[in-house]
């Protein structure tokens, strides 16, 4: 009966060891594992600068020990760097043109998310000195407009703004993103440009902002998704939750974006 009674003690006592030790190990993994870390490249378009740069950055600050890096330009330029194999882990585009070239390239991580929209104004230097009043100004002669090329969204929704129009622009040069054109014309190196309204607000008393109704032809839909080749897809999933999320939908709709 001794030994019995012995026996029956020492497995309480490791079923009780064993039972704690399951326990610790089950809180370990769960207390680190939901808490994101690591480093993600965020490769965004041009017009997503200013958002996606506070937005990182808030981001970081909730998130210590992890670091955004974002890259931005032409939504077709870095399609392009991400189908020749340039690393990142998130891809935001300024439409869903160069987003459905990925997934049509099985290079991304599930399903792209539209998180916001946007539409083209008129950007001219804050003395207007073409007197630019309507899309139809800016095909007036001797008017030094500049635009998108036609493989980037703002080029394109100028494209089919003209056609809808009826109005044919003759721009003196074509930039690779929405910025260059800004660029030129704060710098005044041209009379008008078209660029997106929310290009214009940030760029306060620099541009004057010229609304016009056929905007409205042309409605940018910004959709984000995981690319397939990251290294961290759960910091990427929680940096696009971020995005599509209040936080992030109240950042982009006081930069002057639409909703998705």
């Amino acid at each position: 009966m001794k030994h019995t009674r012995t026996s029956a003690v020492l497995a309480a006592v490791a079923l009780a060891a064993g039972l704690a030790g399951c326990a610790s190990n089950a809180a370990g993994p769960g207390a680190t594992g939901n808490q994101p870390s690591g480093t993600i490249t965020i490769f965004a378009a041009a017009s997503l600068k200013a958002t996606f740069t506070q937005l990182a950055q808030d981001f970081e600050a909730k998130n210590p020990g992890t670091t955004v890096n974002v890259s931005f330009a032409g939504s077709s330029d870095l399609a392009t760097q991400i189908t020749q194999g340039a690393p990142a882990d998130v891809f935001a585009s300024a439409d869903n043109k160069n987003m459905t070239k990925l997934a049509d390239a099985k290079l991304l991580d599930g399903t792209a998310q539209n998180f916001a929209t946007n539409v083209l104004e008129i950007a001219v230097p804050p003395s207007n000195p073409a007197s630019i009043s309507s899309f139809a100004d800016l095909s007036k002669p001797g008017v030094k407009v500049v635009v998108c090329a036609s493989q980037v969204p703002c080029g394109a929704a100028a494209e089919t703004i003209e056609k809808a129009s009826g109005t044919t622009l003759a721009p003196v040069s074509e930039e690779s993103s929405v910025s260059d054109v800004l660029g030129k014309v704060v710098s005044q190196e041209a009379d008008a440009g078209l660029v997106y309204v929310t290009d214009i607000k940030g760029a306060g008393s620099k541009v004057k902002g010229i609304p016009f109704p056929e905007s409205g032809k042309a409605v940018n839909t910004y959709p984000i998704a995981t690319v397939g080749s990251s290294k961290n897809k759960d910091l990427a999933r929680a940096f696009i939750a971020m995005v599509t999320g209040s936080e992030g939908q109240k950042v982009l709709s006081d930069a002057g974006f639409g909703p998705s």
